[in-house]
C-alpha cells in the first residue's frame, strides 16, 4: 500500500496544510450563517488542493497534480458557486434555529478531535511511535470526518446537511491523498463528478421544499405525502 512518508521542512508544510483544514471545518461548525459555511467550504477544498499538489511533486505522483487541478476548479470553485446560487434562490441567509449555541458546537468539535486523535493512535502498530506522517494524517481525517457528522446533527437546514456531506467527503479525500497517494485518477475523476451531481440534485429538492412546502428546515418535514 503506497503510504507517503514525509520528513523536515516537507512534513512541516504538510503539518500546516493539514491543520488550516480542520481550523476551516471549525469555521463552518462555529457559524451560523450559511455563506460563511459555503465560503470556508471552498477555502477548504484550495487547501486540499494545494495540499494535493504538494504531495504529488514531494512523492513524485503526477497524477495527483491533475487531481489538484481538478479539486480546485470542482470543490473549491463550481460547487461554492452552485451552493450559493442555491442560497440566493431560497432566500436563506442563517440558521435561524440552531439546535445549540456556537460555543457548545465548538466544545463538541474539540472533543471529536481529541477522539480522532486516540483512534489515530490506537491504529499504530503495537509498541512503536507512529510516523508523524500517517499520525497527522489519521487524525485530520477523523477530526474533518466526525465534525461533518456533528454538522449533519446539530444542523437544520437543508443546505447545510448538504455541507456537512461535503466536509464529510472532504475529511475522507484529504486522508486518501496521504495515506493512498497512488489512488486511480479515473476513481478520483468519478467522486468529483458524483459531487457535482449530488449538489445540483440537491439545488432541485431546495428548490421544490422552498415552493412546495415553504421551508427548507428539516424539522418541518414530518411526514412524506405520497
Amino acid at each position: 500500500m503506497p503510504i507517503l512518508h514525509l520528513n523536515g521542512t516537507v512534513s512541516a508544510v504538510f503539518s500546516l496544510l493539514t491543520i488550516t483544514a480542520l481550523i476551516l471545518s471549525f469555521v463552518m461548525l462555529a457559524s451560523h450563517w450559511i455563506k460563511n459555511h459555503i465560503l470556508a467550504f471552498a477555502i477548504q477544498s484550495w487547501v486540499i488542493a494545494v495540499l494535493s499538489a504538494f504531495i504529488g511533486i514531494a512523492g513524485h505522483f503526477p497524477e495527483l497534480i491533475a487531481i489538484a487541478i481538478l479539486t480546485a476548479l470542482l470543490r473549491g470553485t463550481v460547487l461554492p458557486y452552485l451552493l450559493i446560487k442555491i442560497l440566493d434562490q431560497a432566500h436563506l441567509g442563517r440558521e435561524f434555529a440552531p439546535l445549540i449555541q456556537s460555543s457548545t458546537s465548538m466544545v463538541l468539535g474539540a472533543l471529536l478531535v481529541l477522539l480522532a486523535y486516540g483512534m489515530a493512535l490506537h491504529l499504530a502498530p503495537s509498541g512503536s511511535v507512529p510516523d508523524p506522517t500517517i499520525w497527522m494524517a489519521l487524525t485530520t481525517l477523523f477530526a474533518i470526518t466526525l465534525i461533518g457528522f456533528l454538522m449533519l446533527v446539530l444542523r437544520t437546514e437543508a443546505l447545510s446537511h448538504l455541507l456537512g456531506l461535503l466536509v464529510i467527503e472532504n475529511g475522507i479525500f484529504l486522508g486518501s491523498q496521504i495515506l493512498m497517494p497512488g489512488m486511480p485518477l479515473l476513481l478520483e475523476l468519478v467522486i468529483l463528478f458524483d459531487l457535482l451531481i449530488i449538489v445540483v440534485t440537491f439545488g432541485i429538492l431546495v428548490r421544490y421544499l422552498k415552493t412546495e412546502v415553504g421551508s427548507t428546515d428539516s424539522r418541518a418535514l414530518r411526514r412524506l405525502v405520497g
